[in-house]
């Protein structure tokens, strides 16, 4: 359905997503590249992966506020799943460090699905999901750099 909404992204949406990656994309390779160091890096990785996974929970909060084509229990499964982010990050920060970074992929990973179920039934600017896929992509590629260099 989205796809009759414009396909550009808005250049100001582009550059805070393509921003928020900077953190993974310094923390990732210095985890991998400094390893006698390697927790100094993860730690504040999967930190700031945590923080994004609950951040972007709040994007279905908005949709179910806001899609008037959702119906109650659609919008109430978007209520729903839009606490769910933060409940996987938050037990996540409490596991061993190398733990954390594949529930954080989990999470995103599964963030993700739930888009792709939303853009199936509301209509989403063309753009909101290959910006998504790209997002998530780098960040889970990250955070298991720093699931490695854990263990490695």
């Amino acid at each position: 359905m989205s796809h009759a909404l414009s396909q550009i992204t808005p250049r100001s949406v582009s550059w805070l997503g393509y921003g928020g990656l900077l953190p993974f994309l310094v923390l990732a390779p210095a985890s991998l590249l400094d390893e006698h160091h390697a927790p100094m890096w993860s730690d504040p990785l999967f930190a700031y992966g945590a923080i994004i996974l609950s951040f972007i929970g709040a994007l279905h909060w908005a949709f179910a506020m806001t899609l008037s084509e959702l119906t109650e229990k659609q919008k109430t499964t978007r209520f729903v799943w839009s606490v769910m982010p933060a409940l996987i990050a938050w037990p996540a920060m409490m596991l061993s460090p190398p733990l954390a970074g594949p529930i954080l992929i989990f999470g995103f990973a599964a963030h993700y699905w739930q888009d792709r179920q939303l853009d199936a039934i509301a209509q989403l600017p063309a753009w909101y999901l290959p910006l998504r896929f790209r997002l998530t992509a780098v960040a889970c590629l990250c955070l298991a750099a720093g699931s490695f260099a854990y263990y490695g």
